[in-house]
């Protein structure tokens, strides 16, 4: 297709879903109709295009947001494949930061799952419309409207069918498309590239007239003229309802649901053809809003190839044949392969090597990508996930993508001398690509400490240091990341005076010191008046402040949720200074948490774990016996949903234990919740063995 496609026929799509409900099946199989490959990949086979990594195909599931093109039916979808496991949901958060619709995936058996719900929030929070799709009607237990209520209680949706299965399991047959009303069946013979319409089936009519009805009346709701016309008894045209369809998704009124089994080659077509009718083009949006340089005001830039360049870095990746790839969005204007580019958030000015357009792991050669489109820079090796690419001459900063912050935590050594210079180089290259894998020194230890998402995610990365970075290395024992606080309020005065000979050192401060509500950080607050504490040293109080929390008095872990009140203090006119004032609110906080009652807290994660009913007991026991608690315990059929949560730190392990218990056939799906208080005696051994360490 031609570079120079109009803007309206181009979509940037992502596939997001829970883990294993068969995002990157049906990404092989959209590759596959629209002539992107000529074999499907069965992700069971370890032959999905999409997943490349050696560790997705052996573990059939996807570490990677892959990004690939197609065309279907005169339009250009650039498809983002993201993963479903939560340890790697900084992949779907920067993929959504950069999409303009997503296609939200639920088993038709498992329907709206833990994952799904986390994906679905963090594409609310981006504003990127949706459209669902049931998967797996194929499988044994697979059920259509149960699903579609799912998403209506759980997530708030307002789904809409636009298409209803014909059987279920293995009766599955087809579709009944609802807008055309005609029954859709496809040839198993070239894996369903070929598909004829046919009259409903006698038997599906009151069915099929009862789901139509529902379709009209919540599509008609709408639109006010459309509501009226039919009302008054008028014909609803299949070419009105898709205009009202596509308008309400586009404002996030509406979600259209479509059904089918990517496995069984049935019902993708409809789902390329919704992507096209229902997700909106680069220019179906806003202009994109970022900041002056100067940070005093806004600026906008408008989906047009000649209007100010701006782009939007969203991962990076390297690549051990073509180096250091940034993926990019380009919102308006056109990058151009060998020109030069500002990057804002560095302020630096960077030349662009050579344009690709990816397929999964494939490239292809570019000399210009115009704005709405997404491709990979090569040549940038100051730019970073985040980053803003524009005109020098005329500069925007866009919002950055925010990450949550990592929760797991142990450290590595190199096994020889040798991997000692390599240890450094991969781990600088893996935290380039991935903001949730953090490394830090310890300056007393001196070991080298790497943080990620959860166990999964930093034995992924382990084995990506031994794999592409030929890497021996030992890790230690995973360590939680604590916090500390204060759980009440206090008033402390301190003093810091010195006198070396020379030059004293002197400061005094009054503090006000409060807990803050879990998740609200740290708040610093100067209320002196009269100059007791001059202007220039109240920085340096923050600063003192701020040190003190880095490694918090009670057990060396960062402290966190306070809000510190300077109210008064004094200064002298020769012996105070920046170094006086800093070290006395680092040494007044130590003092508070001496005379204060210091708490550490824990990360909690949910747990939702899968089982039959004959282990639904047993396991309910062991959550309990880890600290954990029962939230509810959903049952369905001979399958217990158990809801609960549990700390990070008694839940290591915890996939071979459930395998173990369950004779293999429990699963569970964990993610991190927020923070709460250690039980006093645990945090006290804490603490003493955290102290005894150092």
């Amino acid at each position: 297709m031609s570079r120079n496609i109009p803007l309206e026929r181009l979509r940037n799509i992502g596939i997001m879903a829970h883990i294993d409900a068969g995002k990157t099946t049906v990404t092989e199989r959209i590759l596959f109709y629209t002539g992107g490959t000529h074999k499907i990949g069965e992700v069971h086979d370890g032959e999905a295009t999409m997943d490349w990594m050696a560790q997705e195909q052996e573990r059939g599931i996807t570490i990677t947001s892959a990004a690939t093109t197609a065309t279907w039916k005169d339009h250009r979808i650039n498809i983002i494949d993201t993963p479903g496991h939560v340890d790697f949901t900084v992949e779907v958060e920067r993929s959504l930061r950069v999409l303009d619709g997503a296609i939200a995936l639920f088993c038709a058996v498992g329907g709206v799952e833990p994952q799904s719900e986390t994906v679905w929030h963090q594409a609310e929070k981006y504003s990127v419309p949706r459209i669902a799709f049931v998967n797996k009607m194929d499988r044994v237990g697979a059920d259509f409207s149960c699903v579609v209520d799912d998403i209506e209680k759980r997530l708030g949706a307002n789904p809409v069918p636009l298409v209803i299965p014909i059987g279920a399991g293995d009766e599955f047959a087809g579709i009944v498309d609802l807008i055309e009303y005609k029954a859709v069946y496809y040839d198993e013979e070239d894996s369903g590239v070929t598909y004829h319409e046919e009259e409903i089936p006698a038997d599906m009519i009151e069915e099929v007239d009862k789901w139509r009805l529902h379709m009209v009346e919540k599509t008609c709701e709408e639109n006010e003229a459309l509501l009226e016309k039919y009302c008054e008894g008028g014909d609803v045209s299949p070419d009105e309802l898709r205009e009202v369809l596509r308008s309400s998704t586009l404002a996030g009124t509406v979600v259209p649901v479509l059904c089918g089994s990517a496995y069984k080659n049935k019902g993708v077509q409809r789902l390329l053809d919704a992507v096209n009718l229902y997700l909106p083009s680069p220019v179906d949006l806003p202009p994109i809003i970022g900041r002056q340089m100067d940070g005093e005001g806004e600026t906008k830039r408008i989906a047009r190839p000649d209007d100010r360049l701006s782009a939007l870095a969203f991962k990076v990746v390297s690549d051990r044949h073509m180096g250091r790839m940034v993926y990019v969005r380009v919102y308006s204007g056109t990058l151009h392969s060998g020109s030069y580019i500002y990057n804002s958030s560095r302020k630096k000015k960077q030349r662009i090597g050579r344009l690709v357009r990816m397929h999964a792991n494939h490239q292809e050669a570019r000399d210009e990508i115009f704005c709405g489109d997404i491709a990979a820079v090569i040549g940038l090796s100051d730019t970073y996930t985040g980053d803003t690419l524009c005109d020098e001459k005329d500069p925007i900063l866009l919002d950055v993508i925010e990450f949550p912050a990592p929760v797991l935590s142990l450290s590595i050594a190199p096994s020889s001398r040798q991997d000692r210079d390599k240890l450094g180089k991969a781990l600088q290259s893996l935290s380039a690509e991935d903001p949730t894998f953090l490394i830090e020194q310890d300056p007393e230890t001196q070991q080298t400490i790497i943080k990620g998402m959860g166990e999964l995610h930093l034995e992924i990365l382990l084995d990506r240091m031994r794999r592409e970075f030929n890497v021996s290395c030992e890790s230690g024992a995973p360590e939680v990341a604590y916090r500390e606080t204060l759980t009440g309020s206090l008033e402390l005065r301190h003093r810091h005076a010195k006198q070396t000979g020379g030059r004293g050192q002197f400061a005094e401060i009054d503090l006000k010191i409060e807990p803050l509500e879990p998740g609200h950080g740290f708040e610093f607050v100067s209320k002196v008046v009269g100059g007791s504490v001059p202007k220039q040293y109240i920085p340096s109080v923050e600063m003192g402040i701020v040190d003190a929390m880095t490694k918090g008095p009670y057990a060396g872990f960062p402290v966190v949720d306070l809000r510190v009140t300077l109210t008064d203090g004094k200064h002298h006119e020769v012996d105070s200074s920046d170094f006086a004032f800093r070290t006395c609110a680092r040494d007044a906080i130590r003092e508070a948490f001496r005379k204060g009652v210091p708490q550490l807290l824990e990360p909690y994660m949910s747990v939702r774990v899968i089982v039959s009913d004959e282990y639904a007991g047993g396991i309910s026991g062991d959550l309990c016996s880890r600290r954990g608690r029962i939230e509810k315990i959903d049952a369905a059929g001979t399958r217990h949903e158990i809801y609960a949560m549990a700390p990070l730190a008694s839940m290591f392990g915890y996939v071979t234990d459930l395998r173990s218990m369950t004779s293999g056939r429990g699963n569970f799906t964990m993610h991190f919740e927020h923070y709460e208080a250690v039980p006093y005696e645990l945090a006290e051994e804490i603490a003493a063995q955290r102290k005894k360490k150092e």
